[in-house]
């Protein structure tokens, strides 16, 4: 490796240290957590817990193994579902860490009632939000790797109920989670101009309520719309559904008319075509399919039988 290349390598490594930061976990409110975990598990146990009766209330060990490679996200949530049902957790690994299988994540102690009543409520979490995560680090690492100074961002294209858990992964993926919600900004699609009447007008109506401290952003599907809503003082533009090519075209003359705009691309851009749209002019690359198509980590959990080795699949488990 070339000195260049050494200094290249360097450079890439620190970013992706920046990105991948565990410390996001810090985020996540304690209140938040505990009316999740509540809500999760009164959703699974409505009434009685009858398959609860089976097994009683011995104390048993349990462990959370890891089947499939993936990034380890969803900690905080797992912490608040067994906190619930007074049992302890020990982790092996921490927030973020990119693993192999089959690993140890952590070890459960409980009532064995208790640890059964949280198993799927914190295997859901934990395989949908390492899911999410791992794509967001795939496709950060791309951006990354390719020199690209943009963010690759979520939407707010989330599950119901679960929206919290969606965008805290998309963080530790080293992804954007854009917008929370309807609240954090003042998004302009085109309903709300064809509602308005114009670009303009739309724009001008949102800075009453969204004062200084809000920002605007207005969906455009040309750049004769995009000039409009920057001259009508909207912060952010987002190209909808632009090919590569009018992509380049459109940022690289926004960008020369409005230096200070942040231009953001969306719509129709897949895992595949993501590196065509990695433009210097260009600062962020958002997808739909961070939080609507991903995969799911593979995970499971299991009461450490005694003289059994949990971590091998070939043996049995209760």
């Amino acid at each position: 490796m070339s000195f260049n290349s050494l200094e290249i390598s360097r450079d890439i490594d620190k970013e992706l240290e920046r990105i991948y930061n565990p410390k996001t976990m810090h985020i996540l409110t304690p209140f938040s957590l505990k009316h999740l975990a509540r809500e999760w598990l009164k959703e699974d146990v409505p009434s009685f817990d009858f398959a609860g009766f089976v097994v009683g209330e011995k104390e048993e060990t349990a462990v959370l193994l890891l089947k499939q490679e993936g990034v380890i996200a969803g900690r905080p949530f797992v912490d608040a579902v067994f906190k619930e049902l007074d049992c302890s957790i020990e982790w092996h690994v921490e927030e973020g860490d990119y693993m192999q299988p089959i690993t140890k994540l952590a070890t459960v102690k409980g009532k064995v009632r208790n640890l059964l009543l949280g198993e799927r409520v914190a295997l859901n979490c934990l395989t949908r939000c390492s899911g999410i995560a791992t794509m967001a680090r795939n496709l950060s690492k791309l951006a990354v790797c390719s020199g690209w100074k943009g963010q690759i961002a979520g939407t707010r294209k989330t599950t119901p109920g679960f929206r919290l858990v969606e965008k805290y992964a998309l963080l530790v993926g080293g992804a954007s989670g854009h917008r929370h919600d309807l609240s954090s900004m003042i998004m302009l699609k085109d309903n709300h101009i064809w509602t308005a009447g114009s670009i303009t007008q739309a724009v001008k109506d949102a800075k009453v309520v969204g004062g200084f401290s809000t920002k605007i952003e207005v969906e455009c599907r040309s750049l004769e719309e995009a000039t409009e809503a920057a001259r009508a003082g909207a912060d952010i533009i987002m190209l909808d559904n632009f090919t590569p090519n009018s992509a380049k075209k459109a940022s690289e003359e926004l960008k020369s008319m409005f230096p200070s705009i942040v231009i953001e691309l969306s719509g129709g851009i897949t895992e595949q075509t993501l590196s065509d749209f990695f433009l210097p002019s260009v600062d962020v690359i958002s997808l739909g399919k961070l939080t609507q198509g991903y995969s799911t980590v593979d995970m499971s959990f299991k009461i450490n039988k005694a003289g059994k080795d949990p971590s091998n699949p070939t043996v049995e488990h209760v």
